[in-house]
């Protein structure tokens, strides 16, 4: 017999629930129904964050979230969802790639208009991978790229958390999840005991209850992350990516 941990139905779900999401909010938001537009919409939010605090390290505040903005419209425009597609396997990775070259499209722009040029920027395009690397005059390049990730970490985690905080009230359990989250990465400040004395539970049960819900946080980190990814060795790697830039 199976145990509970290991029982086959759990690692076909498993199997099942990576190749039915696998690049799902890319595939889907290259429609024109209302549904691509959602998925489309989902996905700029899922990443909105990561690349403003990117801008926000080159540009002021007020002039990093009018290009953030200017950012994701262009890339909306340039079908840049589809291109993701063909030319990587994670979109992460795409992003970056493609705001660093708007940021040089706009600062090429900039200097033409200093000059009276009037010259119109580049359409953003990502780089293919025969194309020469972008160099750039910060020094510090690969301290901003961490800047990124981290932001994309983070957004990943807040998502996470927030899809077990909408299926725990769905299930009636929303008041123990508040509870039992102080125990997910990177979050403290309630004893074990204040939670047996607020959820009424012995030792025994708050230990199986906190397991699962760890367990259930890391599938949902998988499951966000296995969209924007087109391969189990991708998303693996995305994982251990994932807790180095937290860490």
């Amino acid at each position: 017999m199976s145990s509970p941990s290991t029982r086959p139905e759990d690692s076909e779900r498993k199997t099942i629930a990576f190749s039915t999401t696998r690049w799902t909010r890319i595939q889907q938001a290259q429609g024109k129904d209302s549904e691509s537009r959602v998925a489309l919409a989902e996905l700029c939010e899922q990443y909105y964050k990561p690349v403003e605090a990117f801008i926000r390290q080159r540009k002021d505040v007020s002039e990093a979230a009018d290009l953030t903005q200017a950012f994701f419209a262009k890339f909306l425009q340039s079908n840049g969802v589809h291109r993701a597609e063909r030319r990587l396997t994670r979109f992460r990775s795409y992003l970056l790639g493609a705001v660093k070259h708007f940021l040089a499209d706009q600062r090429d722009y900039e200097r033409a208009e200093k000059r009276g040029g009037g010259v119109s920027p580049v359409p953003m395009e990502a780089p293919s991978e025969t194309s020469p690397v972008l160099e750039l005059a910060d020094s510090s390049e690969d301290l901003l790229d961490k800047r990124f990730d981290r932001e994309w970490a983070v957004t990943v985690l807040r998502r996470s958390l927030n899809h077990l905080r909408v299926e725990a009230e769905g299930s009636g359990r929303g008041e123990q999840f508040e509870i039992l989250k102080h125990w997910l990465p990177g979050a403290s400040g309630l004893s074990q005991t204040q939670a047996l004395e607020k959820l009424q539970m012995t030792e025994g049960a708050l230990k199986v209850a906190i397991h699962r819900l760890r367990k259930r946080f890391r599938e949902a980190v998988s499951g966000e992350i296995a969209q924007t990814v087109n391969s189990e060795e991708d998303l693996r790697d995305e994982l251990r990516y994932l807790v180095d830039v937290l860490s």
